[in-house]
C-alpha cells in the first residue's frame, strides 16, 4: 500500500527561514522549489545554502523553473504539481516568493485540493533584493479558501484546439469544434450520443461555448451564416494554467 506524502510547494524568492521553518516543523517528505526563470548567476548565494539545509533535513527537494512575476505561470505550475500528487497532502507556501506568485499560488489552491499557508517571520530586514527579506520563523496560518470552479477537461481540450487551430487564414467555427470533439471523443459528445446536428450544437453551446464565453475565455463572432469561435488573451492564460488536465481524466 502506497504511503501518503506531505508535499509542499514554495516559490523561491528572497526568503530562507520562511521556507525552512515549516519544512522542519511538519516533517515534509517532498518540497518543490519554484525558482525564478533567470540566469543562475543572478540568484542569491543563500539559495544554495537553503538547498543544503533542506537536504540535511532529509527532504526530497525538486526544483521547477517558472516566471515568479507571472500569475498564470505560477498558477499553471502549482495546479500541475497538485494534480500529480492527487493521493498526497499538498500545502503551498504563499509567503516565500513575489506578491504576484502569492496570488497565483493562492488561486491554484482555490481551484484544487491544496492548502495555502502564510508563514510568519520573527522580523523583516528591509534590505535590498540581494538579501533575505525576513528572519526567523514563528509559525504559519492556513489561509481561508473560497473554492473556484476551474474549466472542465472538455473545455480545456476545446481551448487547446482553438489555440492550435486559429491562424491568420483560418478561424474555427462551431462545426469545426464539433468535428474535433467527435474525433477526440470528448465526453460532452461521446457520452450523450446526440441524434442529429441540432443536438450536437446544443450540447456544444451548453457545455463549452456558453460557459467559456460568460467567463471571457472565448469570443463568438458571426461571419455570414456561420459563427467563428476564438480564444481571448484571458483564455490563453487560463489554458496555460489548466492544460495539465489534458494529461489525465477527471
Amino acid at each position: 500500500m502506497r504511503s501518503i506524502d506531505e508535499v509542499h510547494i514554495a516559490p523561491l524568492g528572497f526568503e530562507y527561514d520562511r521556507i525552512l521553518g515549516p519544512i522542519r516543523e511538519h516533517g515534509v517528505d517532498v518540497l518543490y522549489l519554484l525558482e525564478h526563470d533567470e540566469p543562475s548567476a543572478e540568484r542569491p548565494d543563500y539559495h544554495d545554502e537553503l538547498k543544503a539545509a533542506l537536504d540535511d533535513a532529509g527532504v526530497d527537494v525538486r526544483t521547477r523553473t517558472v516566471d515568479l512575476l507571472d500569475i498564470y505561470a505560477v498558477l499553471g505550475v502549482v495546479t500541475t504539481l497538485v494534480s500529480e500528487h492527487g493521493d498526497d497532502i499538498v500545502r503551498v507556501n504563499v509567503a516565500s516568493g513575489s506578491k504576484l506568485s502569492a496570488v497565483g499560488a493562492a488561486i491554484a489552491c482555490m481551484a484544487t485540493d491544496a492548502t495555502a499557508y502564510y508563514v510568519h517571520p520573527e522580523g523583516y530586514t528591509y534590505e535590498d533584493h540581494d538579501e533575505r527579506q525576513s528572519y526567523g520563523y514563528v509559525g504559519e496560518e492556513v489561509l481561508p479558501t473560497y473554492p473556484i470552479e476551474s474549466p472542465t477537461r472538455d473545455q480545456v481540450a476545446v481551448m487547446d484546439y482553438l489555440d492550435e487551430a486559429d491562424t491568420e487564414v483560418f478561424s474555427p467555427k462551431k462545426k469545426d469544434i464539433i468535428d474535433h470533439a467527435e474525433e477526440s471523443r470528448l465526453t460532452f459528445i461521446a457520452d450523450s450520443d446526440p441524434a442529429n446536428d441540432k443536438a450536437k450544437f446544443a450540447l456544444l453551446n451548453a457545455n463549452i461555448v456558453d460557459p467559456l464565453t460568460e467567463d471571457g475565455y472565448v469570443e463568438v463572432r458571426k461571419v455570414g451564416r456561420q459563427k467563428q469561435v476564438t480564444l481571448t488573451e484571458t483564455g490563453r492564460d487560463v489554458l496555460r494554467a489548466f492544460r495539465h488536465k489534458l494529461r489525465r481524466s477527471e
